[in-house]
């Protein structure tokens, strides 16, 4: 089996609904709203309440306030939380939700130890760690510095359809995480390069299997 799909940062029911017959498995919807990928929740629950229900919808908080989560949540039927800030552990899981952290990997990270602070989460998100960004970056880390981990791994990090493959043949994720990596401009996702990713995805279980 290739790993599942997440689309991140999807701000319309169209680019939703491509991610969807592409055969993407679940999509992420950015409530940050320094992101220019930010969608607010009215507009998130109108997507949500066009999607299938095998879809995976995940919200993606940064430094919200406990109140800001839980109004959104309210608001919208995510099935995961996704926290991509400097929240702690109990903090992330004081919700009724499961959820994933992000752990912003650089080159003095200790992503083992990193993962061992969040006990309660059902997967760990690595994505590049620049400064003063908190995701969405478009920049990959070194692959080769995800040890093996307990917890499921979410991959993120300036993937798209060109190197997805040797991503996925380096950490073996759970899921690939993609963004930029599938638009046409900044929060524009492109259809066609939706699917382009979803094929090269697919193409590593055929290697696999040859």
């Amino acid at each position: 089996m290739h790993p599942r799909i997440k689309v991140c940062g999807i701000t319309s029911l169209s680019s939703a609904v491509a991610a969807v017959e592409a055969g993407v498995d679940a999509l992420g919807f950015n409530m940050y709203e320094r992101s220019v990928r930010f969608i607010d929740a009215n507009t998130t629950n109108e997507i949500l309440q066009g999607l299938p229900s095998s879809t995976i919808k995940v919200g993606l908080f940064v430094n919200h306030s406990e109140a800001d989560v839980l109004s959104i949540t309210d608001q919208c039927s995510f099935d995961v939380l996704q926290f991509h800030g400097d929240e702690d552990n109990s903090f992330c899981a004081s919700f009724s939700k499961p959820f994933m952290k992000a752990i912003r990997v650089g080159q003095e990270t200790d992503i083992a130890r990193e993962v061992a602070s969040y006990p309660d989460s059902v997967a760990v998100l690595l994505d590049s760690a620049v400064k003063g960004k908190f995701g969405g970056t478009g920049i990959s880390f070194d692959w080769r510095s995800v040890p093996k981990l307990t917890k499921p791994v979410v991959l993120a990090g300036g993937l798209d359809a060109d190197n997805v493959a040797e991503a996925i043949r380096i950490v073996r994720p759970y899921v690939v995480d993609v963004s930029g990596g599938v638009e046409s401009s900044p929060g524009e996702k492109d259809p066609e390069l939706i699917r382009e990713f979803v094929r090269a995805v697919a193409a590593t279980n055929q290697s696999k299997e040859s």
